[in-house]
């Protein structure tokens, strides 16, 4: 086996290769700040009736419970930003949802560096793309990539936010990063007094039952009785990043797979209402807003538009 200096460089090497703007290491461990932070979050219920944020606690913090052997936790950060938008007055769906989902563009990307990896030996290890009780920003923060803003997103000095973040669990040890020690958000509260339904709290705790991307997504009720206004949002919502003064280092993805849909961009008030679920289907096809389905999308443009 060749020494952890030499595969550490080939991770790198081949992180740039696939395209990853940014990527850290970190010994897997217990990750014990964390631990009374989302004790108090979920007693809170934070989550709302995301009952699955319940599940497999001690694993959320210890990934050598998630995947037995695990040493050693590589993190990489996928720029997503899309070189258009959509236009004014049509129903907003957030950028990362522009393109094909990335779980499987990041997942695949992941394996790949694992399948290279072999030429080591017998490496093993499982790739995460926010599919599996991970805590993946503090992994970030753990390996040097950034901080955990105010509004809950990771931070990057040079690349700002609208990012995605992957995770690779090895049974071998790397040369590891330091943490990054520092916070520079400061006294701006930008993010928390442009949040439409005051969702971000203080302390860096946000209040996902009270998100407009909890409401659009994660609930599935067939009816919707908050009184909170979402700003037109139907799928997700980006204001907290779009008003971050870090997000103005943002550039254009190099991903071919994230580029927007022009279908996704430019769908109205009408089409959404007037869609059929085989126009959806064509629509939704390899894209995260397949998750609301139709009739969750025909429920949200009903209620902004109320």
């Amino acid at each position: 086996m060749a020494t952890k200096g030499v595969i550490s460089q080939f991770i790198s090497e081949k992180s740039i290769e696939l395209g990853f703007d940014a990527f850290g290491f970190s010994k897997a461990d217990f990750l014990a700040e964390d631990a009374p932070r989302l004790e108090e979050w979920l007693s809170k219920n934070r989550h709302g009736q995301m009952t699955y944020m319940e599940n497999h606690f001690d694993k959320r913090l210890d990934p050598r419970k998630l995947v037995n052997g695990t040493k050693s936790v590589v993190t990489v950060f996928q720029n997503y930003y899309p070189e258009f938008i959509q236009a004014e007055g049509l129903p907003k769906i957030s950028k990362y949802a522009y393109g094909k989902d990335y779980h499987k563009v990041i997942k695949k990307k992941l394996q790949k560096l694992l399948d290279d990896l072999q030429q080591f030996g017998n490496i093993q290890g499982r790739a995460f793309t926010d599919s599996a009780p991970v805590l993946e920003r503090s992994w970030a923060q753990k390996s040097g990539i950034g901080w955990v803003g105010k509004n809950g997103m990771l931070i990057n000095k040079n690349l700002g936010s609208f990012y995605f973040i992957g995770i690779l669990l090895l049974d071998i040890e790397l040369e590891y990063d330091p943490p990054f020690a520092t916070d520079h958000c400061g006294t701006c509260t930008r993010c928390i007094d442009a949040c439409p339904t005051n969702a971000i709290l203080p302390n860096k705790e946000i209040n996902g039952s009270q998100c407009i991307s909890y409401f659009t997504i994660e609930l599935k009720e067939a009816a919707l009785t908050t009184d909170k206004k979402w700003d037109d949002w139907i799928f997700g919502c980006d204001v907290c990043q779009d008003v971050c003064p870090w997000n103005r280092f943002s550039i254009i993805s190099n991903e071919p797979a994230f580029a927007p849909k022009k279908e996704i961009l430019n769908t109205t008030v009408d089409e959404w209402q007037a869609m059929t679920e085989d126009a959806f289907a064509l629509l939704s096809q390899a894209s995260p807003i397949k998750r609301a389905k139709l009739e969750g999308m025909k429920r949200n443009v009903t209620f902004i538009k109320k």
